[in-house]
């Protein structure tokens, strides 16, 4: 009997119970066949290193210590230069580093996802965010271009009157919450409490026991705040968000308390903030850049958009991984969390010459790059993982308002040229000492306490 003839065909993946090929030609093995239980998975990788065995030169303490608080920028150089895709294993997390790695994540939609802040209090599926409405949009927009200017002014005429103080807390940190009180048309007897539960309900999705205790009890304080207006303005509408609220008909129902809650916790709180006080103590702690930016409108903008790239008030972005993914070197498992480092990146010196320096007028700072590196909503400045992804529409789009990004750019210059043109002259107060910090690992980086003397010119 002669011998059966031997084919030159591969195998069809049928016949193997293997499954498809790649585009490369690779069998890909189905999950929980034969030939894929013999192989690795992730945990086993990662079973089979040693800690600190590679990375001698930064121990996981580190990333969580009181001076990573203060000043993480040397500690993420380490990791920039050395460990681009770091294994935190005490956070059991990732940390990747580098300008073009961390646009590479933000923007692929494919391999990560970025979870909700409602997720971090074990809530996802409580209510409906209805934040990327048109008619929400509008309304935060014609709020931010019909107060911020007159609010600014207010607040700046009592930091004159006085011949100074401190500008973070009778300027910088007030302009966003009266600005918000106003949007949500929170009654003035109402304000005190409003905003104490808001900051404690946005400061409750840190890794703090204590903060996600008081963030718990302030969501409920909330809830029950929110359904009593809801039902009020339901009664007497006017023009502020639990308004426009109230009047939408989405198809799953009618806009709830809960609705109204999730879209004020997934709104973006810091960014006006912080980019507001960072620019102000870099302007006030650098003299010459000073001079600069208050020689024109266009330079203090550009001043704004390097405070985002040079002293970002939100260091980091979480993204996790929608599936087993290969990337830098690594083997990330479906569900790693891998920390987004807008503070290493935007000081990365492959991108950025002089990264450490502020500086007003850089010429390097818009850069023209698909991957998050150009944003269409705005001029190019880093990384500002705080105001979502990249727009696809234009800085002033003739069909919707304008971005968040191009939003917080023009209030944030706004109010400096007003404080500018209000008290004439501002300096430092004699002895002060300002710097950045965070209240606690992971939160805000911005300036808290910045004292100043003001003399009108």
């Amino acid at each position: 009997m002669n011998p059966p003839e031997q084919s030159n065909k591969p195998s069809s993946p049928a016949s193997t119970g293997e499954g498809p090929a790649g585009r490369n030609g690779v069998v890909i093995p189905r999950y929980g066949d034969a030939r894929s239980r013999t192989r690795f998975r992730t945990y086993e990788v990662y079973q089979r290193e040693r800690v600190g065995e590679s990375t001698e030169k930064i121990k996981p303490q580190q990333l969580t210590s009181d001076a990573y608080r203060t000043d993480p920028y040397p500690l993420l150089e380490i990791l920039r230069e050395y460990y681009p895709c770091y294994r935190d294993w005490l956070a059991n997390c990732f940390w990747v580093t580098r300008y073009d790695d961390v646009t590479s994540l933000l923007a692929d939609e494919a391999n990560f996802a970025t979870r909700s802040k409602a997720w971090v209090y074990g809530q996802d599926d409580f209510g409906r965010d209805f934040g990327q409405e048109l008619v929400v949009l509008e309304a935060q927009a014609a709020c931010l271009k019909q107060h911020t200017q007159t609010v600014a002014a207010r607040l700046a005429h009592t930091l004159q009157a006085g011949g100074g103080g401190d500008l973070v807390a009778q300027f910088a940190a007030r302009l966003p919450l009266e600005i918000l009180v106003i949007g949500w048309g929170i009654p003035a007897a109402d304000v005190d409490q409003f905003v104490g539960d808001y900051w404690s309900l946005q400061r409750g999705t840190s890794w703090h026991p204590q903060l996600q205790q008081r963030g718990r009890e302030a969501w409920q304080s909330l809830l029950t705040y929110l359904d009593g207006l809801l039902q009020s303005r339901r009664a007497e509408p006017g023009e502020d968000l639990v308004s426009v609220l109230a009047q939408l008909t989405p198809a799953e129902g009618p806009v709830t308390a809960a609705d109204v809650l999730r879209t004020l916790l997934e709104a973006d709180h810091q960014m006006l903030q912080g980019a507001l006080s960072n620019l102000w103590y870099l302007l006030l702690t650098h003299p010459q850049e000073f001079d600069k930016a208050r020689s024109e409108q266009r330079l203090m903008k550009l001043a704004y958009l390097e405070t985002l790239r040079h002293s970002a008030p939100v260091l980091s972005a979480h993204r996790f991984s929608r599936h087993e993914v290969e990337r830098f070197g690594r083997l990330l498992p479906a569900g790693a969390l891998v920390v987004c480092s807008a503070a290493a990146a935007n000081r990365d010196p492959r991108i950025f010459k002089n990264p450490n320096k502020f500086i007003v007028d850089r010429q390097d700072l818009c850069q023209r790059e698909p991957r998050g590196q150009y944003r269409a909503d705005g001029l190019a400045s880093g990384i500002a993982v705080a105001l979502g992804a990249p727009s696809k529409h234009p800085a002033i789009p003739e069909d919707r308002p304008p971005s968040r990004y191009a939003l917080t750019r023009d209030a944030v210059v706004t109010a400096a040229q007003v404080l500018l043109d209000t008290v004439g002259d501002v300096r430092l107060a004699a002895g002060a000492e300002p710097r950045l910090a965070a209240l606690t690992v992971g939160e805000m980086h911005t300036c808290w306490s910045l004292p100043v003397e003001v003399t009108h010119g």
